[in-house]
């Protein structure tokens, strides 16, 4: 390797640019020299800086592409990402550089080629994923497939769509059925694709009396087909799942498949329990699935190679209506899309596929055989033995009352009891889902919010595990940073409760309901001139907050303490975290509300001293500008002249008498000093009044602090 691409830190980049480098050498560069010549080159102000001259060598362009991948900083330049794609990933990787290479052959070489990949990856996959007899379209949007999959289901109920289009759907509507689990915004991008309106779509909803809560609802499933039948509607396509997007849940695929052939609708089933066809042991929902019409598999994700197609497999016998659906192409790019999938399946063998598939598998069986031994952590799976997809989370059940969270909540569960569950325990679940993923980063886990059962924490290693090399370790130590954090969140649970009654007894406090906050719960202090009916900035509720949240911060307690605006508001309040022991709640709140108390009390102290003294400071330049015009009037305008004032005061002496004042802090007001220069000490004078404060000041100024502000010519006057 030459020693200028040795300077690339990245050894995939360094490679690639090697052979470039020596392809380049072979070309011809005679036709740029004739541009050149003919004056065709654009002015070098036309056009970007490095397109400027003749051009960049390859170690710039690749350090360029690097800087662009990895960031300008000094530090390790290569991504975690880029180290972990491993063997297997750069073979699917080469695939592309080989795709393009290819397509230079000629025309009969091409289609020889390209047609042999084609049909062996086909095969391939039908045979490792028990799909028998199938066809093959390879696409890299995972959700194209079935968009071409609905245009060929179209094409074959509508046998005039070729030539009068629109107009036969709109005389009879196709309905396309998606499960309510269902990915999001898949109905919208099947619309989209299509060209067809919103109500094409039916959603279907999942089990709510009994069964999976994610399972499609098949009894109501067919009471929805006859509905549109009746409607003069033609059920058209039903999208089932084996493994939804969430907790990774399987339709009952048979008795869909049942009610499909009754109907005449296309059943397509897609999900990441499919990736299980390739072992030894399927569970019987699943494997019903290659009985289906097609069926999405995204290889890439489950064996861990980049950039490499998703495959839907399908059946059907008229090539004519596949062609003009787009599932098959005579273009070679388009049969070259296979290839990084056929060089990376050929790489691993059926030993290393399956190896992968199986590994993923054996990683969530040993999360779920874990979980079940610790308390407070609730799994949701459908089927504990076959599901790759672990969906957890914590409940708590209190002392003497209903359980704060249950996995499934009941039918006749009143809304307001699944709202207390969720404001309980949502907050903490995601928390707990953050401080996972920060600790144990290879297990790839999610958080994710179900409609039921509300905020939980998913493991999908048959989506992950390849990627991120996740390990049997890795299982072990997210079980024990789960049981490390249970302390902290049982006692935050326990102390929730009992800080809203504290604090909603307590005046002068305010309880603020913020369900996104995973702590022990947020206060706000209500200060005398608080506008309660109003949402908008309150800068001294702002500054009394900011001098409690530094005052808590220094007592010595392992909570935390934040600020930040009320939830859609603009007012402040104190955040108090998660605690790890049992502490005294009403002890904590007594100190936040006689703290904060103290700092409106010493606040509005300062606010009336500072307008007392400036009171104080215009009543003496008022009587400091009186005393000089007494002053003018009782020695003359002559002695006011520099040099004949003092002339004049040489032979006429003024006795000028001392007329000071002083002015008194606690009393508010300015006093004579004549006692103080008779007498040679400052006395304390009468008794002032009490300095005026709030309404909740409790204590008075001592009276050491009271100061003098003399005016007049005498020591300290003004």
């Amino acid at each position: 390797m030459d020693a200028s691409l040795e300077k690339i830190a990245d050894p995939t980049l360094a490679e690639m640019g090697k052979n470039l480098k020596e392809a380049m050498k072979m070309l011809e560069d005679s036709q740029r020299r004739t541009e050149e010549e003919n004056g065709k080159k654009l002015m070098s102000g036309d056009i970007p800086g490095p397109l400027q001259g003749s051009g960049q060598d390859m170690v710039s362009i690749l350090q360029l592409v690097q800087n662009l991948m990895h960031g300008d900083e000094d530090e390790e330049p290569q991504s975690t990402r880029i180290q972990n794609i491993g063997e297997q990933g750069h073979i699917a990787l080469l695939g592309h550089s080989l795709g393009a290479y290819i397509s230079t052959l000629d025309k009969e070489k091409l289609r020889k080629l390209t047609t042999r990949i084609l049909s062996d990856t086909t095969l391939w996959l039908c045979r490792i994923f028990r799909y028998e007899n199938g066809c093959a379209y390879f696409h890299e949007e995972e959700r194209e497939g079935l968009a071409k999959i609905c245009r060929l289901a179209i094409h074959s109920r509508y046998e005039d769509f070729v030539v009068d289009g629109f107009n036969v759907l709109y005389n009879k509507k196709p309905v396309i059925y998606l499960s309510a689990a269902a990915r999001p915004g898949l109905g919208q991008y099947l619309c989209n694709q299509l060209g067809l309106p919103f109500p094409c779509l039916c959603r279907v909803p999942c089990n709510t009396m009994f069964g999976s809560q994610h399972q499609m609802d098949v009894a109501f499933l067919e009471k929805l087909i006859k509905e549109d039948i009746e409607r003069g509607k033609l059920p058209l396509l039903l999208v089932a799942n084996a493994g939804t997007a969430a907790v990774g849940h399987t339709d009952k695929i048979g008795r869909l498949k049942e009610l499909c052939e009754q109907y005449g609708i296309w059943l397509h089933v897609e999900g990441v329990n499919l990736a299980t066809l390739a072992l030894g042991y399927v569970s019987s929902s699943v494997l019903a699935a290659t009985k289906c019409d097609s069926m999405t598999l995204t290889p890439g994700t489950w064996l861990g190679l980049p950039a490499v197609p998703a495959a839907t497999l399908y059946k059907h016998d008229d090539p004519a209506l596949t062609l003009v659906a787009g599932l098959t192409s005579n273009k070679p790019a388009d049969k070259l899309r296979a290839l990084p999938l056929w060089l990376s399946l050929q790489y691993l063998g059926l030993d290393g596929i399956v190896e992968r598939i199986k590994h993923a598998c054996q990683l969530s069986q040993r999360l779920q055989e874990s979980l079940k031994k610790v308390n407070h952590i609730k799994i949701l799976v459908e089927d504990e033995l076959s599901s790759p997809v672990v969906v957890f989370r914590f409940f708590q059940e209190l002392p003497g009352s209903d359980p704060v969270l249950k996995a499934v909540p009941g039918p006749n569960m009143a809304p307001s009891a699944v709202g207390r569950e969720r404001h309980s325990c949502d907050a903490l679940n995601r928390w707990l889902g953050e401080q996972l993923k920060q600790l144990v980063p290879a297990s790839g886990l999610t958080v994710m919010d179900l409609e039921t059962e509300g905020s939980c924490v998913r493991f999908s290693p048959l989506t992950t595990a390849a990627a991120l090399g996740t390990r049997a370790e890795d299982v072990d130590q997210l079980v024990a940073c789960v049981q490390s954090k249970l302390p902290v969140l049982t006692c935050t649970l326990q102390l929730r409760e009992e800080f809203k009654q504290e604090v909603t007894g307590t005046a002068g406090l305010l309880y603020v309901d913020d369900p996104n906050w995973p702590g022990i719960g947020v206060v706000r202090y209500e200060h005398a001139s608080d506008d309660k009916s109003s949402l908008k900035l309150d800068p001294e509720g702002e500054k009394i907050h900011a001098g409690l949240l530094k005052k808590l911060n220094e007592l010595e307690s392992d909570l935390t303490f934040k600020m930040g605006p009320e939830y859609k508001s603009m007012k402040s309040c104190i955040y108090i975290g998660m605690a790890s022991e049992d502490i005294d709640v009403s002890e904590l709140v007594e100190t936040i509300a006689v703290t904060a108390r103290e700092i409106e009390e010493n606040s509005r102290l300062l606010e009336n001293m500072t307008e007392v003294v400036r009171k104080g400071i215009q009543e003496a330049q008022v009587q400091l500008q009186k005393a000089n015009e007494e002053r003018l009037l009782e020695e003359g305008v002559l002695r006011q002249i520099p040099v004949v004032g003092s002339v004049l005061n040489w032979f006429s002496p003024v006795q000028a008498s001392q007329k000071g004042r002083s002015f008194n802090l606690t009393a508010g007001s300015l006093e004579s000093t004549e006692h103080t220069y008779v007498y040679k000490v400052q006395g304390t004078g009468v008794t002032p009044p009490q300095t005026p404060s709030g309404t909740r000041t409790k204590q008075r100024l001592p009276e050491a602090l009271i100061t003098s502000l003399t005016t007049g010519n005498g020591p300290g006057a003004f």
